[in-house]
C-alpha cells in the first residue's frame, strides 16, 4: 500500500494550478445517463473517484473516453442506450456519490436496481432524502437485501419537494431526476453550493430548463429529452483552499491559478485574520507568509457560503502551530475529528469534546508515522508534515488519491520535499 513521506521545513514558492472540482465532476458524469448523445466534460480531474464512477457508468452502457483535448483534460461520455439498470454493491460501495446514478436511470429508462452505498467513516449520511425526492416524483421505491429497486414505467412527474434539512447530494439527485419529469418540479430548502450551479449550467447546456441553483429554491421544468453538450467543470474550491492553507502553514509565496477565490471567501478571511497575506489575481490568488507565527482563530463549519466542512481538517492542521488557542466547531458531519489523534502523534495539543475541538498551538511539530482516516484528514496530515521536524510518513493514502490530483508534483514544484513510497517500500520512480 502506497505511503507519502514529507520532510518538513521547506518554504513554498511557486505556482499551483487548481484542477476541476471532484464533487462537481462526478455528478456531471452521472448526467451522461440522461441523453443518447455525447457529453464532453473539460477541465476534468483525473482521480480515483472519477475512475470508480467511470467503471460503473461503463457497466450501465456508457462509453467513457479520457484524453487531452484543446481545453486540457477532457472526458467524453456517450450512452446511446442504457444496457443495464443494475449498479452492484462492489462498485457503489467504493464511492457514495455513485448512488446518484439511480435518479438518471429511472428518469431515462423507467427502472433501476442500485446498491445502497453502505457506511461512512465521517457519519451516517443516509440516503433517505434521495429516496423521498424520487418518491415525490412518482417513483415506486422498494428496499431488499441492501438494494434499492426503483420503478416509474410511465415516467416521472413534476412535484414539490421540501427537504427537512439542507443536503447537497439529495438536491443534486433530485435535479438529475427531475429534468426529464413531466411537468414542473420545485425543490425547497435546496443546498446552495457552487457545484449545484455548475450542474445547472451543464444540464441547461444539454437542453434542460433549470433555474435557481445556488439559492434555496430550485425550479425545474421537465423536457422530453436532453441532447449532448460541452461543459467545463468548475475549479475545485476544496483543492484551492487546501493549497492556500498549505502555503500559510509552510510560509513563502504561492500563486494559485485556474481558481475562483470567491468560492472560498470564508476560508480566506480566516487566513487573513490569522496573519497570512491574501491577494486576489485575475485567475486566482496569492497566499503569502513571511515566517512570523500565525495567530489562533476560531472557525465553525457551515453550508456554503460558510466555512466548508471539507476544509476543517486542513485548518486544524494550520492551527496546531499558531499562537494561542483555536476553537473549531463542526456542525455538518458527526465523527469528523478523526484526524485529531493523528495530528497529536506529530505533537499537536488538541482536545475534542462532541462537535468542538480546542487546538492549543505548539512551537514545533515532530515528524512521525501517521495514518489517513478519510479524504480530507489525509491531506491535513500532509500539511502538518510540511512544518514538522524530520520526516512524516502518511499511510492509507488511497483516501488522498480520491480527491487530490498530482499532489506530490504540485507541492514539489513549489519546493516541498514530498515523495510517494510505493507499496513495496521503495520510492516510486
Amino acid at each position: 500500500m502506497d505511503r507519502i513521506a514529507i520532510t518538513g521545513g521547506a518554504r513554498l514558492n511557486g505556482s499551483i494550478p487548481i484542477s476541476g472540482a471532484k464533487n462537481s465532476a462526478i455528478k456531471l458524469m452521472a448526467a451522461s445517463l440522461l441523453t443518447d448523445e455525447p457529453l464532453r466534460l473539460t477541465n476534468m480531474p483525473r482521480l480515483a473517484d472519477t475512475r470508480f464512477l467511470g467503471k460503473l457508468l461503463m457497466r450501465l452502457g456508457v462509453s467513457v473516453t479520457e484524453s487531452d483535448g484543446p481545453d486540457g483534460q477532457q472526458t467524453i461520455l456517450h450512452a446511446p442506450e442504457i444496457t443495464s439498470g443494475f449498479a452492484p454493491y462492489d462498485l457503489v460501495r467504493q464511492m457514495r456519490a455513485s448512488f446518484n446514478v439511480l435518479g438518471p436511470l429511472v428518469a431515462r429508462s423507467g427502472q433501476a436496481k442500485v446498491s445502497l452505498p453502505g457506511g461512512c467513516t465521517i457519519g451516517a449520511r443516509p440516503v433517505d432524502l434521495h429516496l423521498q425526492a424520487l418518491e415525490a416524483l412518482g417513483a415506486k421505491i422498494d428496499l431488499h437485501e441492501g438494494y434499492v429497486y426503483a420503478q416509474a414505467p410511465r415516467g416521472l412527474k413534476g412535484a414539490e419537494i421540501t427537504f427537512p434539512f439542507v443536503s447537497v447530494g439529495a438536491t443534486e439527485h433530485a435535479m438529475l431526476a427531475a429534468v426529464l419529469a413531466d411537468g414542473v418540479t420545485v425543490i425547497h430548502n435546496a443546498a446552495c453550493e457552487p457545484e449545484l450551479v455548475d450542474l445547472q449550467e451543464c444540464l441547461n447546456a444539454m437542453g434542460a430548463k433549470v433555474e435557481g441553483a445556488g439559492t434555496p429554491t430550485v425550479t425545474i421544468t421537465g423536457v422530453p429529452r436532453l441532447k449532448g453538450a460541452t461543459h467545463a467543470v468548475i475549479p475545485d474550491r476544496i483543492e484551492m483552499g487546501t493549497y492556500a492553507v498549505a502555503a500559510a502553514m509552510a510560509g513563502g509565496e504561492v500563486r494559485l491559478t485556474n481558481a475562483r477565490p470567491g468560492l472560498i471567501d470564508a476560508l480566506l478571511e480566516k487566513l487573513k485574520e490569522a496573519g497570512a497575506g491574501v491577494e486576489e489575481t485575475a485567475d486566482g490568488c496569492i497566499i503569502r507568509r513571511n515566517g512570523s507565527r500565525l495567530n489562533a482563530v476560531d472557525i465553525e463549519t457551515a453550508p456554503f457560503p460558510g466555512f466548508a466542512t471539507d476544509l476543517q481538517a486542513q485548518f486544524m492542521a494550520l492551527m496546531t502551530t499558531a499562537n494561542g488557542e483555536s476553537r473549531i466547531r463542526e456542525t455538518i458531519f458527526e465523527n469528523r475529528f478523526m484526524h485529531a489523534p493523528e495530528l497529536m502523534r506529530l505533537g499537536a495539543d488538541i482536545s475534542v469534546s462532541g462537535g468542538e475541538a480546542r487546538v492549543r498551538g505548539v512551537e514545533q511539530l515532530e515528524g512521525a508515522e501517521v495514518m489517513a482516516t478519510d479524504l480530507r484528514a489525509s491531506v491535513s496530515l500532509v500539511i502538518a508534515g510540511l512544518v514538522a521536524r524530520g520526516e512524516t510518513t502518511v499511510s492509507r493514502i488511497y483516501h488522498l488519491d480520491r480527491g487530490f490530483e498530482r499532489l506530490e508534483e504540485k507541492l514539489g514544484a513549489c519546493g516541498a520535499q514530498v515523495r510517494r513510497i510505493v507499496g513495496d517500500g521503495e520510492p516510486e520512480l
